[in-house]
């Protein structure tokens, strides 16, 4: 009998302990839910998640307010996509067109969309966001971009020291311009620019209108044709 009471004993232990521990991952998965992914829909006054966009809009009877209902997906692992005009656009993505859609209400445009990571080069639309260390290397007319019909040449900087860019370009932090000059590849404003990544040096020559990387100052400044729109080069050094 003292052997039974034994046993019995420690299998209740045991069965207490293991209630103990599913009491606990319970509570456990309770106080940190996972993030949700994939898709799903909301009403149009909802927040909408960071990295998520909306895919189509629609009129909605569960949506008392505004009427309105969104679908949404999350950009993770996703490549292209389509979403409405209206869109958040995460970083890292660009409009590569655009166009009427029934399934964009409030709008009624769409923008094909994609994302970078694994490009050097891509065609994006004008009204594009354009990704830190990404400059237009080109413009031109397109019907694949309605609203504006203007689209870039995108180009990644990141294993240059030196590029060409069209003036209406975001200059990455760290770059100048060197020189500028009348061209048709930019369409939109007619000028390029040369680029030039400031990595070791101490000195450089810029055109007036060039950004001046952080800790550096004008020294001296003369006319110059090589900056077309301003005649005007700035030597710059080091503080």
């Amino acid at each position: 009998m003292k052997t039974l009471r034994t046993h019995t004993s420690h299998l209740v232990t045991v069965v207490l302990l293991l209630l103990g521990m599913m009491t606990a991952a319970s509570a456990q998965a309770q106080a940190a839910p996972q993030r949700v992914t994939g898709s799903t829909t909301i009403c149009s006054f909802s927040p909408i998640p960071a990295g998520w966009v909306i895919t189509s809009s629609y009129s909605s009877w569960g949506c008392p307010g505004s009427g309105v209902s969104y679908s949404i997906t999350d950009t993770a692992g996703q490549t292209n996509l389509t979403i409405c005009s209206f869109s958040p656009k995460p970083a890292g993505w660009v409009v590569t067109s655009s166009y009427s859609t029934s399934n964009c209400a409030g709008s009624g445009v769409a923008y094909g969309f994609h994302n970078v990571a694994n490009d050097l080069n891509v065609s994006a639309c004008s009204m594009t966001p354009i990704p830190a260390g990404w400059v237009i290397s080109s413009s031109y007319s397109s019907s694949n971009c309605a609203g504006t019909g203007v689209a870039y040449s995108l180009h990644n900087t990141v294993n240059d020291t030196s590029t060409g860019a069209c003036s209406m370009t975001p200059i990455p932090t760290g770059w100048v311009v060197t020189s500028s000059y009348s061209t048709s590849n930019c369409a939109g404003t007619g000028i390029a620019y040369t680029l030039f990544k400031i990595t070791t040096q101490t000195s450089a020559v810029v055109c007036s209108f060039s950004p001046l990387p952080a800790g550096w100052v004008v020294s001296s400044y003369y006319t110059s044709s090589n900056c077309y729109g301003s005649g005007v080069a700035y030597n710059i050094r080091k503080a």
